[in-house]
């Protein structure tokens, strides 16, 4: 009897330390599955550009409306070639377990396009740049009010004109997101707005006049997904002032208003093969958030103030884009659309200034091996001046390679 419970006895001890192994296992697997994550991501990509016409040359290899000539011969005779590596990018994403709560996600990337000072640079510039627990997050990354998935399966860098694009320094937060793509979110952006004095830009009124932006730019956007694609409704409001520092003239040139917009986008599945992008925006001052749209602010007349004769005023402006992706077969795919932007142009600003710029390409892309990707596009642009009655077409054809490459670290096993 005392054999039989000892060996039961021993059966469950034996029983009890197998019971140890198997949780030890699966905690020592757990720790490994919870270790940090670096996935290390890019491409190189190089263009070859043919333009019948003419841009600015800092701006030689996208296709920017706002950026063709005001006038003849502005940037000197037509026909050109250009070859660029501009668009390659390098990035890295770490995703690091916390011990309560969700994971920390780190992003941080940049392309060589230089812009600012260093446009029409090979040069590094920072695209993503921010970190996320959960529902929050702050860095640079796509304003809230754009819509990212709008972007065309195109080989042109720079992208539909009349599109929202702008990745902003912001804090951010995201209390909807589920899995079929619906989401809400809500950012406190860095404002910035950008201005044109017109016909008074020399007066000496108004070399004194500083700008001040009193809060942040406020960002919102519900996103609904769904089988068919999905619907997206965004907003933005923004406000501005400018500080007349000249206290020994006659005028006091202060004031400020505010910038606001609306967004509406989404896209379309019609068929397996098919996806149709569409974004329509309307607001005023809200250029900056533009794909490719020139300034917020235009000076304009307020002859009813004798001590505020010159103000400014946020442009109105209107953004439409309109693509079509096609899926032929698992080697070739196209994309062809149209975009546009129109700005109401202010009473000062002059007869050359930018009004409306017209965007639209057609492309045929071919994925011969997983992770490259070469092919042709035409492009064409447009732009029309303020009140002067000059326009400029610019067309365009694009041959590109992409080579792409992603590799994870660490993680699970």
């Amino acid at each position: 009897m005392g054999i039989s419970i000892g060996s039961k006895f021993g059966r469950r001890t034996l029983g009890f330390a197998a019971l140890l192994l198997v949780a030890d296992a699966r905690a020592s697997t757990a720790q490994r599955d919870t270790s940090v994550k670096i996935e290390i991501y890019g491409f190189a990509m190089a263009d070859v550009i043919f333009d019948f016409k003419t841009n600015n040359p800092d701006w030689f290899d996208v296709n920017r409306p706002s950026k063709l000539p005001a006038f003849d011969d502005e940037f000197g005779h037509n026909g050109h070639t250009w070859l660029s590596a501009r668009q390659s990018r390098f990035g890295t994403k770490a995703t690091i377990p916390t011990s309560h709560g969700p994971d920390i996600t780190v992003v941080f990337d940049w392309d060589l396009f230089g812009v600012g000072i260093d446009a029409g640079q090979t040069t590094i510039r920072p695209r993503h740049m921010y970190g996320r627990w959960g529902k929050f997050g702050a860095g640079q990354l796509e304003s809230p009010f754009m819509d990212l998935d709008v972007f065309p399966n195109i080989l042109e860098y720079w992208g539909p004109n009349g599109m929202l694009f702008f990745r902003n320094v912001q804090v951010f937060w995201e209390p909807v997101d589920r899995p079929d793509g619906t989401r809400a979110i809500f950012a406190l952006e860095r404002p910035g707005a950008s201005g044109d004095a017109g016909r008074v830009a020399d007066r000496e009124e108004l070399q004194n006049i500083i700008a001040r932006f009193p809060l942040p730019d406020i960002s919102g956007t519900f996103r609904y997904g769904a089988k068919w694609g999905y619907g997206k409704v965004a907003g933005m409001l923004r406000w501005f002032k400018w500080d007349d520092v000249l206290t020994t003239d006659a005028f006091d040139l202060s004031s400020g208003t505010f910038g606001w917009g609306v967004s509406l986008s989404g896209g379309y599945k019609p068929s397996t093969r098919d996806l149709i992008h569409a974004q329509v925006v309307y607001g005023a001052g809200v250029e900056n958030y533009f794909n490719d749209a020139p300034v917020d602010i235009g000076a304009r007349t307020n002859f009813d103030d004798p001590l505020r004769p010159v103000t400014g005023k946020a442009l109105p402006d209107f953004g439409l884009a309109l693509y079509l992706d096609h899926t032929w077969n698992s080697k070739f795919t196209s994309s062809i659309g149209y975009s546009r932007v129109d700005i109401q142009n202010s009473d000062l600003q002059l007869p050359e200034a930018f009004r409306i710029g017209q965007y639209a390409s057609a492309n045929l892309l071919w994925t011969p091996v997983k992770d490259i990707l070469m092919g042709g596009e035409f492009q064409w642009g447009y732009r029309q001046n303020h009140s002067d009655g000059f326009t400029f077409n610019d067309y365009r054809l694009q041959f590109s390679a992409k080579y792409s490459f992603s590799q994870t670290f660490g993680g699970s096993k």
